[in-house]
């Protein structure tokens, strides 16, 4: 053990990539001999995925975004119970309670924020300055984030830090056939597949993928699309429903599947032809990462952090984010493209690799 104590701190009940991401970095940072604790609400899927894991929880009540001292009171004497040395925010939301907390303990925590969205407006006011003097690492997963962060906020240049999401690339150097893969999502293997993964919301833009498939269906009969995700509870039930409209529309019920989110992701890749990222302005599509370590075909919206992790079109296609002739534009030409260097694709995937990923954090946090 290193002597350190690594806390993630996460206020949210909700189960996205970035509940995901605290909670398979607090299992990697472990494997590599770290102690780690989840500060985590009872009633979140994150806890009972942690505690399935055997991973140390510590319970926290909902506090208020902002200047809720009585829940910084009780996060200082958790953090002292459990001995924290470093603790590890993602939410925007917890930043608050996390820098009120950082205050509380002086100079006896190191607080990082690893940011996991955008900043939508500018946060140079007085206010944001002060609570963000308190975090003593801002960690962006690419560059043009860590951009953002020097024009939007005051936060100190020197303490910007770029450490990429990581991926467990291992499931993915254990090679599945195709005809394995289509046997298990119960699709035909003799058929050229795109396919998207994602829960089904409008902003993940499976309706565009629709709109352009549509327009070159009856050039490619044997090409057909497939959905891999569930529904947003509570959320995308109207969504959904336009979609399953819009099929019949376009007359495609027979050439469109819908699969369950399964946890099993290789077999997804292992079975499509063409990879999807539609979402209009995808922060950090670790789903794009994975299509790479599968070494397809990919095509994204040129917006967000999609064109970084496709090295501006050198390990896929770019398309207007948006733009459904576009977008079937590029999927054409995926299709005719016989030059395809999959095994390039795949080595630029081993940069996100989650060991190399814990060492830069390591080098971060500790040196």
């Amino acid at each position: 053990m290193t002597g350190k104590v690594i806390g993630y701190f996460c206020g949210s009940e909700s189960w996205g990539g970035l509940e995901m991401n605290q909670l398979r970095n607090a299992r990697w940072m472990r494997s590599r001999g770290h102690q780690v604790v989840l500060f985590v609400r009872n009633s979140s899927k994150l806890k009972s995925e942690a505690e399935k894991e055997g991973l140390p929880v510590a319970v926290i009540k909902k506090h208020r975004k902002y200047y809720d001292l009585f829940k910084a009171t009780a996060l200082r004497r958790l953090i002292k119970k459990y001995g924290v040395t470093h603790l590890i925010v993602r939410d925007p939301k917890d930043i608050g309670i996390c820098a009120l907390t950082k205050s509380l303990l002086a100079k006896n925590l190191t607080l990082a924020y690893f940011m996991e969205m955008q900043i939508g407006i500018s946060k140079r006011d007085v206010l944001h300055t002060i609570r963000f003097k308190l975090i003593d690492y801002w960690v962006c997963p690419l560059p043009w984030l860590a951009e953002q962060v020097k024009k939007r906020t005051k936060f100190p240049v020197e303490r910007i830090k770029i450490i990429p999401s990581g991926l467990d690339l291992t499931p993915f150097l254990i090679p599945v056939s195709k005809h394995e893969a289509c046997e298990k999502l119960g699709i035909s293997g003799t058929k050229t597949w795109i396919g998207l993964i994602g829960r089904f919301d409008e902003q993940k833009g499976q309706h565009i993928l629709l709109k352009a498939f549509s327009r070159i269906k009856e050039n490619h009969k044997d090409l057909n699309l497939i959905f891999l995700g569930e529904k947003t509870k509570d959320e995308a039930d109207e969504y959904f429903h336009h979609l399953l409209d819009l099929i019949d529309e376009l007359n495609l019920s027979e050439r469109v599947f819908f699969k369950p989110f399964r946890k099993d992701v290789t077999t997804f890749f292992a079975a499509i032809d063409i990879f999807v990222m539609a979402t209009r302005a995808e922060t950090f599509g670790m789903v794009t990462i994975e299509a790479m370590a599968a070494g397809k075909k990919i095509i994204g919206s040129n917006a967000g952090g999609t064109p970084e992790i496709l090295g501006k079109g050198k390990y896929g296609q770019l398309f207007e984010s948006g733009n459904a002739d576009d977008l079937a534009s590029q999927i054409t030409k995926a299709l005719s493209d016989i030059s395809f260097d999959a095994e390039k694709v795949k080595e630029e995937a081993l940069k996100y690799d989650a060991n190399l990923v814990c060492e830069q954090v390591e080098k971060v946090l500790f040196n």
